[in-house]
């Protein structure tokens, strides 16, 4: 039985998907009686459902198809290298030109201070190994009591045991005796939701400054290091205070912590440059990369290693007893490498940072005028929209999420996939979207909120 040709019909898929198929982040049951959406083409920015219907991609697929669907190009490096070599592991003192000429690669276009990279399968691996990776660090120094990693509430760096105790969200921690131990968090630069009377300015100090009071109460002489995405993604698209990261980074810089940027959303052109560290002048030890990595076309992560960080590793850390079978795999690097050949030279980061990013900003901003909507906010090619009963007062919904499902289901009706975080709507769309998409991509989400207004009144919400 052969069922990716796309010829069996929709029904007959969603049943062999419900029978064998266990989904992420799902309500099982609630999904089977739906029944799935299924894929099964895409070119450029859009989707093709089996029943050819096509939908404006708004989320990048999970905020990661950076170059759009279709490119031929990434296909063709991974034959090539398949038929080459289509697999060998970096253990035992060995590797391949693949995975040599994409860690040159992705130093040349890391800031300059960072020129060394553990790769792994996906940021959840990537952020497990900076666990292991900062501790060790320490303990090679002396310092095994150093051990404690700081975080946001909110936060998302994964979905493995070491990284989504990393992360912030509380539905995650309940599941599963989360968060390990040593891992603390601290609050979120969320300035519409909990920002209160301060002005943005005051209110993205304040919540640095929490950075310093976890070092208070923790002491400088127990803490490892302290990591946070410069825009929180999957929390809802949180746009820091012009504040925020200069005041975090002087706080690490005066202690003795090391600093690790969650890259795996904002990396490879997704904030107008090539890292998010880039677009807000954040200096890090160690920044975690994936996603447009290679673009989603095949799995890979990994985790770049400032000089200073290496120095002690190449002179005093002896063996670091850690690896994935699937470090540097071959056939992922030579896609990643052919994804960042084809970002760089069609000028693809440098085009949606300078044109698309910013029509894109002008043009999400207009949603601010329907009623529903209570703050837009935009990152580069990234943008969100609380959904609010009152604009004023920044009111929140009484069943949080209500609304934003509401609004989800109505985008996709549309022809829109936009995503919903409790009741904020983010997108993340390819940086290779043009303008006349863009125009569409508004238009639908306008679409999308008239919908679920009239639901939300209808149904004594508004």
């Amino acid at each position: 039985m052969n069922i990716i040709d796309n010829v069996k019909p929709t029904e007959e898929l969603q049943a062999l998907d419900a029978a064998h198929h266990l989904h992420p982040f799902t309500d099982t049951k609630e999904l089977n009686s739906q029944g799935v959406r299924v894929i099964s083409r895409a070119n450029g920015a859009w989707l093709t459902d089996n029943d050819g219907a096509e939908i404006l991609d708004g989320m990048a697929g999970l905020w990661c198809v950076n170059i759009g669907y279709g490119r031929d190009e990434l296909a063709q490096a991974a034959a090539r290298q398949m038929q080459q070599l289509p697999y060998y592991n970096t253990f035992f003192k060995t590797t391949h030109p693949p995975i040599v000429a994409l860690s040159a690669r992705v130093a040349e276009l890391a800031p300059a201070h960072l020129n060394r990279t553990f790769f792994a399968s996906s940021g959840s691996e990537a952020n497990d190994t900076n666990i292991r990776f900062v501790r060790h660090y320490w303990a090679a120094q002396g310092k095994p009591e150093k051990r404690k990693i700081i975080s946001r509430r909110n936060a998302y760096h994964g979905s493995s045991m070491g990284s989504a105790s990393l992360g912030g969200m509380q539905a995650m921690h309940d599941q599963g005796g989360l968060p390990i131990a040593d891992i603390h968090h601290i609050g979120q630069p969320h300035w519409w939701a909990e920002g209160g009377d301060m002005s943005p300015e005051d209110f993205g100090k304040a919540c640095a400054r929490e950075l310093l009071e976890a070092i208070e109460t923790h002491g400088e002489d127990k803490i490892a290091a302290f990591i946070g995405e410069p825009v929180q993604g999957a929390g809802g698209v949180i746009v820091p205070p012009a504040t925020y990261w200069p005041e975090i980074q002087k706080i690490c810089d005066a202690h003795e912590i090391l600093l690790i940027a969650d890259e795996v959303i904002c990396g490879f052109g997704r904030t107008g440059n090539w890292f998010g560290s880039e677009t807000y002048g954040i200096t890090p030890d160690i920044m975690t990369i994936a996603k447009g990595l290679s673009s989603g076309y095949a799995p890979i992560g990994g985790s770049i290693i400032s000089d200073k960080v290496m120095e002690v590793f190449e002179n005093t850390a002896g063996e670091f007893t850690h690896g994935y079978t699937y470090s540097g795999h071959p056939v992922s690097a030579a896609v990643a490498l052919e994804n960042l050949r084809i970002l760089d030279e069609e000028g693809i980061v440098t085009t949606a940072g300078a044109t698309t990013a910013p029509y894109l900003a002008q043009e999400w901003r207009k949603l601010g005028d329907h009623p529903l909507v209570g703050e837009t906010r935009v990152a580069g090619m990234m943008a969100a929209m609380e959904l609010t009963p009152g604009k004023a007062a920044r009111a929140k919904f009484d069943t949080v999420g209500h609304a934003g499902g509401l609004c989800r289901d109505a985008a996709i009706a549309a022809g829109l996939v936009m995503r919903a975080v409790g009741d904020a709507m983010v997108i993340s769309p390819p940086l290779i979207i043009s303008h006349s998409e863009i125009d569409t991509l508004v238009e639908r989400a306008w679409q999308a909120l008239d919908v679920a207004q009239t639901q939300l009144k209808a149904s004594g919400h508004l």
